[in-house]
Protein backbone atom coordinates (compact mmCIF):
# COMPACT_ATOMS: atom_id res chain seq x y z
CA UNK A 1 0.00 0.00 0.00
CA UNK A 2 1.41 3.54 -0.92
CA UNK A 3 1.05 6.18 0.86
CA UNK A 4 0.83 9.39 -0.71
CA UNK A 5 1.79 12.44 1.83
CA UNK A 6 0.02 16.05 0.88
CA UNK A 7 1.70 18.71 2.21
CA UNK A 8 -0.42 20.99 4.59
CA UNK A 9 -2.21 24.65 2.64
CA UNK A 10 -0.27 28.09 4.25
CA UNK A 11 -1.57 29.17 6.76
CA UNK A 12 -3.99 32.11 6.10
CA UNK A 13 -2.36 35.85 6.48
CA UNK A 14 -4.32 36.47 9.90
CA UNK A 15 -2.24 33.08 11.27
CA UNK A 16 0.75 33.16 9.62
CA UNK A 17 3.53 33.62 12.22
CA UNK A 18 5.48 35.47 9.40
CA UNK A 19 2.81 37.66 8.08
CA UNK A 20 2.38 38.69 11.91
CA UNK A 21 5.48 39.75 12.33
CA UNK A 22 5.82 41.62 9.34
CA UNK A 23 2.31 43.17 10.84
CA UNK A 24 3.59 44.25 14.48
CA UNK A 25 7.33 45.81 12.64
CA UNK A 26 4.77 47.86 10.48
CA UNK A 27 2.20 48.93 13.10
CA UNK A 28 5.20 49.56 15.29
CA UNK A 29 6.48 51.92 12.78
CA UNK A 30 3.58 53.61 11.82
CA UNK A 31 2.66 54.17 15.45
CA UNK A 32 5.95 55.81 15.57
CA UNK A 33 5.29 57.77 12.54
CA UNK A 34 2.24 59.49 13.65
CA UNK A 35 3.84 59.94 17.29
CA UNK A 36 6.86 61.85 15.19
CA UNK A 37 4.46 64.23 12.96
CA UNK A 38 2.64 65.64 16.19
CA UNK A 39 6.17 65.83 18.25
CA UNK A 40 7.26 67.91 14.97
CA UNK A 41 3.95 69.92 14.94
CA UNK A 42 4.08 70.45 18.52
CA UNK A 43 8.25 71.86 18.62
CA UNK A 44 8.22 74.21 15.46
CA UNK A 45 4.93 75.93 17.28
CA UNK A 46 6.69 76.79 19.90
CA UNK A 47 10.18 77.27 18.28
CA UNK A 48 8.55 79.65 15.79
CA UNK A 49 5.37 81.03 14.29
CA UNK A 50 2.58 79.68 12.29
CA UNK A 51 4.23 80.20 9.21
CA UNK A 52 7.14 78.97 9.81
CA UNK A 53 5.99 75.98 11.69
CA UNK A 54 3.40 75.43 8.41
CA UNK A 55 7.24 75.51 6.72
CA UNK A 56 8.60 72.58 9.01
CA UNK A 57 5.49 70.36 8.42
CA UNK A 58 5.56 70.81 4.77
CA UNK A 59 9.49 70.39 4.15
CA UNK A 60 8.89 66.38 3.81
CA UNK A 61 6.82 66.69 1.17
CA UNK A 62 9.12 67.98 -1.52
CA UNK A 63 11.82 65.40 -1.32
CA UNK A 64 9.56 62.68 -0.67
CA UNK A 65 7.49 63.61 -3.95
CA UNK A 66 10.70 64.07 -6.30
CA UNK A 67 12.45 60.72 -5.30
CA UNK A 68 9.85 58.53 -4.79
CA UNK A 69 10.07 57.06 -8.32
CA UNK A 70 13.98 56.31 -7.52
CA UNK A 71 13.07 54.88 -4.18
CA UNK A 72 11.19 52.50 -6.24
CA UNK A 73 14.07 51.49 -8.51
CA UNK A 74 15.90 51.38 -5.35
CA UNK A 75 13.19 48.83 -3.44
CA UNK A 76 13.57 46.57 -6.63
CA UNK A 77 17.15 46.62 -7.04
CA UNK A 78 18.30 46.11 -3.49
CA UNK A 79 15.12 44.27 -2.17
CA UNK A 80 12.05 45.80 -0.30
CA UNK A 81 13.23 43.62 2.98
CA UNK A 82 16.56 45.44 2.98
CA UNK A 83 15.46 48.37 2.24
CA UNK A 84 12.87 48.84 4.78
CA UNK A 85 15.18 47.91 7.28
CA UNK A 86 17.99 50.48 6.30
CA UNK A 87 15.24 52.88 6.02
CA UNK A 88 13.87 52.62 9.60
CA UNK A 89 17.29 52.63 11.35
CA UNK A 90 17.87 55.81 9.48
CA UNK A 91 14.52 57.42 10.55
CA UNK A 92 15.17 56.18 14.91
CA UNK A 93 18.32 57.08 14.21
CA UNK A 94 17.39 60.71 12.70
CA UNK A 95 14.60 61.05 15.46
CA UNK A 96 16.73 60.27 18.44
CA UNK A 97 19.36 62.59 17.69
CA UNK A 98 17.23 64.84 17.41
CA UNK A 99 15.80 63.95 21.08
CA UNK A 100 18.70 64.26 22.21
CA UNK A 101 19.86 67.89 20.70
CA UNK A 102 15.96 69.35 22.00
CA UNK A 103 17.10 68.06 25.65
CA UNK A 104 20.32 69.27 25.70
CA UNK A 105 19.74 72.84 23.96
CA UNK A 106 17.41 75.22 22.65
CA UNK A 107 18.19 75.10 18.68
CA UNK A 108 15.50 76.75 17.11
CA UNK A 109 13.88 75.59 13.70
CA UNK A 110 16.56 74.28 11.68
CA UNK A 111 17.16 70.84 13.42
CA UNK A 112 13.23 70.29 12.66
CA UNK A 113 13.29 71.37 9.14
CA UNK A 114 16.50 69.35 8.53
CA UNK A 115 14.86 66.13 10.31
CA UNK A 116 11.70 66.60 7.93
CA UNK A 117 13.85 66.75 5.13
CA UNK A 118 15.23 63.45 6.07
CA UNK A 119 12.22 61.65 6.80
CA UNK A 120 11.09 62.88 3.79
CA UNK A 121 14.10 61.98 1.86
CA UNK A 122 13.83 58.40 3.69
CA UNK A 123 10.13 58.23 3.26
CA UNK A 124 10.86 58.14 -1.02
CA UNK A 125 12.38 54.90 -0.59
CA UNK A 126 10.73 53.49 2.25
CA UNK A 127 6.99 53.67 0.76
CA UNK A 128 7.92 51.86 -2.41
CA UNK A 129 9.99 49.05 0.05
CA UNK A 130 7.04 48.48 1.98
CA UNK A 131 4.59 47.72 -0.44
CA UNK A 132 6.67 45.67 -2.18
CA UNK A 133 7.38 43.69 0.88
CA UNK A 134 3.91 41.53 1.09
CA UNK A 135 4.62 39.52 -2.18
CA UNK A 136 7.65 37.96 -0.40
CA UNK A 137 6.43 36.88 2.93
CA UNK A 138 3.14 35.58 1.73
CA UNK A 139 1.29 33.51 -1.13
CA UNK A 140 -0.44 35.63 -4.15
CA UNK A 141 -3.58 33.94 -2.28
CA UNK A 142 -3.16 36.07 0.52
CA UNK A 143 -2.28 39.31 -0.61
CA UNK A 144 -5.83 40.79 -0.58
CA UNK A 145 -6.08 39.57 2.88
CA UNK A 146 -2.55 41.18 4.09
CA UNK A 147 -3.74 44.32 2.11
CA UNK A 148 -6.87 44.52 4.85
CA UNK A 149 -4.51 43.43 8.36
CA UNK A 150 -2.37 46.40 6.48
CA UNK A 151 -5.51 48.87 6.73
CA UNK A 152 -6.37 47.46 9.85
CA UNK A 153 -2.79 48.72 11.06
CA UNK A 154 -3.37 51.85 9.86
CA UNK A 155 -6.08 52.65 11.31
CA UNK A 156 -5.10 51.20 14.74
CA UNK A 157 -1.99 53.67 14.42
CA UNK A 158 -3.86 56.81 13.51
CA UNK A 159 -6.41 56.12 16.03
CA UNK A 160 -3.43 55.45 19.05
CA UNK A 161 -0.89 57.80 18.03
CA UNK A 162 -2.28 60.73 18.36
CA UNK A 163 -3.29 60.22 22.11
CA UNK A 164 0.61 58.72 22.76
CA UNK A 165 2.22 61.40 21.21
CA UNK A 166 -0.11 63.95 22.90
CA UNK A 167 1.04 61.92 26.28
CA UNK A 168 4.83 61.83 25.28
CA UNK A 169 4.61 65.97 25.31
CA UNK A 170 2.59 66.17 28.49
CA UNK A 171 5.39 64.16 30.24
CA UNK A 172 8.38 65.56 28.86
CA UNK A 173 7.74 67.86 26.26
CA UNK A 174 8.68 67.48 22.33
CA UNK A 175 12.16 65.84 23.54
CA UNK A 176 10.11 63.01 25.43
CA UNK A 177 7.71 63.13 22.28
CA UNK A 178 10.26 62.30 19.85
CA UNK A 179 12.53 59.61 22.01
CA UNK A 180 9.09 57.95 22.07
CA UNK A 181 9.01 58.35 18.24
CA UNK A 182 12.13 56.77 17.52
CA UNK A 183 11.51 53.80 20.25
CA UNK A 184 8.46 52.64 18.74
CA UNK A 185 10.40 52.73 15.27
CA UNK A 186 13.13 51.22 16.72
CA UNK A 187 11.02 48.14 17.78
CA UNK A 188 10.21 47.32 14.15
CA UNK A 189 13.71 46.48 13.71
CA UNK A 190 14.06 43.34 15.47
CA UNK A 191 11.02 42.21 13.91
CA UNK A 192 11.33 42.94 10.64
CA UNK A 193 14.97 41.32 11.04
CA UNK A 194 13.19 37.92 11.82
CA UNK A 195 11.26 38.06 8.59
CA UNK A 196 11.06 35.08 6.55
CA UNK A 197 11.20 36.61 2.51
CA UNK A 198 10.68 34.09 -0.50
CA UNK A 199 12.10 34.40 -3.97
CA UNK A 200 10.49 35.70 -6.48
CA UNK A 201 10.25 33.96 -9.88
CA UNK A 202 12.52 34.83 -12.10
CA UNK A 203 11.54 37.43 -14.74
CA UNK A 204 12.76 40.49 -16.75
CA UNK A 205 12.46 43.47 -14.11
CA UNK A 206 15.79 44.49 -13.80
CA UNK A 207 18.13 45.80 -16.39
CA UNK A 208 21.64 47.30 -16.71
CA UNK A 209 21.02 50.94 -15.25
CA UNK A 210 19.00 52.26 -12.62
CA UNK A 211 17.55 54.92 -15.35
CA UNK A 212 17.04 51.96 -17.06
CA UNK A 213 15.18 49.58 -14.83
CA UNK A 214 13.12 53.48 -13.97
CA UNK A 215 11.52 53.70 -17.74
CA UNK A 216 11.24 49.99 -17.74
CA UNK A 217 8.73 50.48 -14.29
CA UNK A 218 6.92 53.26 -15.80
CA UNK A 219 6.75 51.23 -19.32
CA UNK A 220 5.21 48.00 -17.38
CA UNK A 221 2.27 50.44 -15.60
CA UNK A 222 2.01 52.26 -18.94
CA UNK A 223 1.83 48.82 -21.34
CA UNK A 224 -0.31 46.82 -18.72
CA UNK A 225 -4.17 46.10 -19.28
CA UNK A 226 -5.14 47.01 -15.73
CA UNK A 227 -2.15 48.41 -13.99
CA UNK A 228 -2.42 51.67 -16.54
CA UNK A 229 -5.97 52.72 -15.93
CA UNK A 230 -5.98 51.14 -12.42
CA UNK A 231 -3.35 54.36 -11.45
CA UNK A 232 -5.85 56.99 -13.53
CA UNK A 233 -8.71 55.69 -10.88
CA UNK A 234 -6.62 55.77 -8.08
CA UNK A 235 -5.91 59.65 -9.05
CA UNK A 236 -9.80 60.28 -9.79
CA UNK A 237 -10.58 58.45 -6.53
CA UNK A 238 -7.50 60.35 -4.37
CA UNK A 239 -8.25 64.12 -5.80
CA UNK A 240 -12.32 63.66 -5.32
CA UNK A 241 -11.79 62.33 -1.52
CA UNK A 242 -8.50 63.95 0.00
CA UNK A 243 -10.52 67.50 -0.24
CA UNK A 244 -13.75 66.87 1.66
CA UNK A 245 -12.10 64.83 4.26
CA UNK A 246 -9.57 67.09 5.10
CA UNK A 247 -9.74 70.67 4.26
CA UNK A 248 -13.34 70.22 3.73
CA UNK A 249 -14.40 68.93 6.78
CA UNK A 250 -12.86 71.45 8.64
CA UNK A 251 -14.56 74.62 6.76
CA UNK A 252 -18.16 72.15 7.35
CA UNK A 253 -17.87 71.73 10.55
CA UNK A 254 -17.36 75.38 11.08
CA UNK A 255 -20.09 76.72 8.81
CA UNK A 256 -22.63 74.10 10.53
CA UNK A 257 -21.15 74.77 14.31
CA UNK A 258 -20.06 71.46 15.25
CA UNK A 259 -16.88 72.67 16.26
CA UNK A 260 -13.83 70.52 16.95
CA UNK A 261 -15.56 67.97 18.71
CA UNK A 262 -18.50 67.53 16.22
CA UNK A 263 -15.55 67.14 13.41
CA UNK A 264 -13.66 64.56 15.42
CA UNK A 265 -17.10 62.15 15.88
CA UNK A 266 -16.99 63.10 12.01
CA UNK A 267 -13.73 61.64 12.03
CA UNK A 268 -14.36 58.67 14.39
CA UNK A 269 -17.25 57.88 11.87
CA UNK A 270 -15.11 57.94 8.49
CA UNK A 271 -12.34 55.92 10.62
CA UNK A 272 -15.29 53.27 11.58
CA UNK A 273 -16.35 52.60 8.35
CA UNK A 274 -12.47 52.32 6.63
CA UNK A 275 -11.59 50.27 9.61
CA UNK A 276 -14.53 48.26 9.11
CA UNK A 277 -13.76 47.61 5.21
CA UNK A 278 -10.79 46.72 6.10
CA UNK A 279 -11.73 44.09 8.46
CA UNK A 280 -13.68 42.63 5.92
CA UNK A 281 -11.03 41.87 3.73
CA UNK A 282 -8.72 40.33 6.06
CA UNK A 283 -11.20 37.81 7.10
CA UNK A 284 -12.81 37.00 3.78
CA UNK A 285 -9.10 37.16 2.19
CA UNK A 286 -10.93 38.16 -1.27
CA UNK A 287 -14.47 39.22 -3.10
CA UNK A 288 -15.38 37.92 -5.94
CA UNK A 289 -15.67 39.85 -9.41
CA UNK A 290 -13.02 42.34 -7.40
CA UNK A 291 -12.94 44.65 -10.12
CA UNK A 292 -16.73 45.40 -10.29
CA UNK A 293 -16.74 45.59 -6.64
CA UNK A 294 -14.21 48.35 -6.44
CA UNK A 295 -16.42 50.58 -9.08
CA UNK A 296 -19.38 50.04 -7.41
CA UNK A 297 -18.19 51.16 -4.44
CA UNK A 298 -16.40 53.93 -5.69
CA UNK A 299 -19.21 54.89 -7.12
CA UNK A 300 -21.56 54.76 -4.20
CA UNK A 301 -18.52 56.05 -2.51
CA UNK A 302 -18.51 59.20 -4.46
CA UNK A 303 -22.52 60.14 -3.64
CA UNK A 304 -22.00 59.18 -0.17
CA UNK A 305 -18.93 61.74 -0.20
CA UNK A 306 -21.60 64.84 -2.10
CA UNK A 307 -24.08 63.93 0.49
CA UNK A 308 -21.80 64.93 3.21
CA UNK A 309 -21.33 68.55 2.30
CA UNK A 310 -25.33 68.83 2.13
CA UNK A 311 -26.73 67.20 5.70
CA UNK A 312 -27.83 69.58 7.77
CA UNK A 313 -27.56 67.44 11.21
CA UNK A 314 -23.87 65.98 13.03
CA UNK A 315 -25.49 62.58 14.01
CA UNK A 316 -26.42 62.48 9.98
CA UNK A 317 -23.35 63.77 8.96
CA UNK A 318 -21.68 60.73 11.40
CA UNK A 319 -23.40 58.24 9.62
CA UNK A 320 -22.83 59.27 6.36
CA UNK A 321 -18.97 59.57 7.11
CA UNK A 322 -19.46 55.90 8.33
CA UNK A 323 -20.38 54.73 4.98
CA UNK A 324 -18.35 56.96 3.50
CA UNK A 325 -15.36 55.58 4.92
CA UNK A 326 -16.87 52.07 4.39
CA UNK A 327 -17.33 52.31 0.44
CA UNK A 328 -14.32 54.32 -0.46
CA UNK A 329 -12.23 51.96 2.61
CA UNK A 330 -13.59 49.09 0.83
CA UNK A 331 -12.31 50.22 -2.79
CA UNK A 332 -9.34 51.89 -1.79
CA UNK A 333 -8.19 48.60 -0.27
CA UNK A 334 -9.22 46.50 -3.40
CA UNK A 335 -7.62 48.86 -5.44
CA UNK A 336 -4.24 48.29 -3.45
CA UNK A 337 -4.98 44.49 -3.50
CA UNK A 338 -5.39 44.23 -7.21
CA UNK A 339 -1.94 46.49 -7.48
CA UNK A 340 -0.22 43.66 -5.68
CA UNK A 341 -1.55 40.74 -7.88
CA UNK A 342 -1.86 42.53 -10.96
CA UNK A 343 2.03 43.54 -11.35
CA UNK A 344 5.21 41.56 -11.96
CA UNK A 345 6.21 40.83 -8.77
CA UNK A 346 10.18 41.97 -10.19
CA UNK A 347 8.07 45.55 -10.67
CA UNK A 348 6.59 45.75 -7.39
CA UNK A 349 8.68 48.44 -5.79
CA UNK A 350 8.49 51.20 -8.89
CA UNK A 351 4.97 50.08 -9.48
CA UNK A 352 4.22 51.09 -6.07
CA UNK A 353 6.01 54.17 -6.43
CA UNK A 354 3.80 55.24 -9.32
CA UNK A 355 0.95 54.36 -7.30
CA UNK A 356 2.38 56.66 -4.28
CA UNK A 357 3.07 59.20 -6.81
CA UNK A 358 0.05 59.52 -8.06
CA UNK A 359 -1.84 59.52 -4.34
CA UNK A 360 0.65 62.47 -2.49
CA UNK A 361 1.75 64.83 -5.49
CA UNK A 362 -1.76 65.20 -6.74
CA UNK A 363 -3.74 64.88 -4.30
CA UNK A 364 -2.04 67.79 -2.00
CA UNK A 365 -3.00 70.14 -4.94
CA UNK A 366 -6.86 69.55 -4.54
CA UNK A 367 -6.49 71.15 -1.34
CA UNK A 368 -5.89 74.33 -1.81
CA UNK A 369 -8.19 74.68 -4.68
CA UNK A 370 -11.17 73.10 -2.62
CA UNK A 371 -10.51 76.04 -0.06
CA UNK A 372 -10.14 78.66 -2.59
CA UNK A 373 -13.69 77.38 -4.48
CA UNK A 374 -15.46 76.83 -0.98
CA UNK A 375 -14.88 81.22 -0.87
CA UNK A 376 -16.48 81.46 -3.94
CA UNK A 377 -18.77 79.33 -4.47
CA UNK A 378 -19.94 77.57 -0.82
CA UNK A 379 -19.57 74.10 0.53
CA UNK A 380 -22.60 72.54 -1.78
CA UNK A 381 -21.11 73.03 -4.98
CA UNK A 382 -17.14 72.04 -4.07
CA UNK A 383 -18.46 68.69 -2.73
CA UNK A 384 -20.80 67.99 -5.63
CA UNK A 385 -17.73 68.61 -7.95
CA UNK A 386 -15.43 66.38 -5.46
CA UNK A 387 -17.98 63.43 -5.27
CA UNK A 388 -18.14 64.23 -9.24
CA UNK A 389 -14.25 63.94 -9.39
CA UNK A 390 -14.26 60.48 -7.51
CA UNK A 391 -17.32 59.04 -8.96
CA UNK A 392 -15.07 59.14 -12.30
CA UNK A 393 -13.14 56.52 -11.05
CA UNK A 394 -15.90 53.97 -10.34
CA UNK A 395 -17.17 54.94 -13.78
CA UNK A 396 -13.86 53.79 -15.28
CA UNK A 397 -13.58 50.60 -13.50
CA UNK A 398 -17.07 50.12 -14.62
CA UNK A 399 -15.70 51.11 -18.39
CA UNK A 400 -12.66 49.37 -18.94
CA UNK A 401 -13.18 45.71 -19.76
CA UNK A 402 -9.75 44.86 -17.95
CA UNK A 403 -10.86 46.93 -14.83
CA UNK A 404 -14.69 45.57 -14.18
CA UNK A 405 -13.16 41.96 -14.97
CA UNK A 406 -10.26 41.70 -12.62
CA UNK A 407 -10.11 39.06 -10.13
CA UNK A 408 -7.81 38.49 -6.92
CA UNK A 409 -6.62 35.14 -7.00
CA UNK A 410 -7.62 32.69 -3.94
Amino acid sequence: MTTTLIPPAPARAHRDPNVLRWLGAYTSSMLGDNVFYLALSWAAVRAGTPAQAGFVMAASALPRAVLMLGGGVIADRLGPRRVVIGSDAVRCAAVLAVAALLFLTHPGLWPLALLACVFGTVDAVFMPAVGALPARITGEDQLARVQGLRGLAIRAASVVGAPLGGLGVALGGAPAAFALAGALIALSLPLLLSVRVRDLPAGTGRDATAWADLKAGLRHVRRHRVLGPLMIAIALGDLGFVAPLNIGLTLLADHRGWGAAGMGWVLAGFGTGAGAASLLLAARGRLPRAGLVTGCACAAGSVAVGALGFVPGLAAAVGTALLVGLLTGLSGALCGALLQTQADPAFLGRVTAVAGLVSLGLTPLSMPVAAAATGAFGLGPVYAVSAGVCGLGGLLFLAVPALRRAELPG
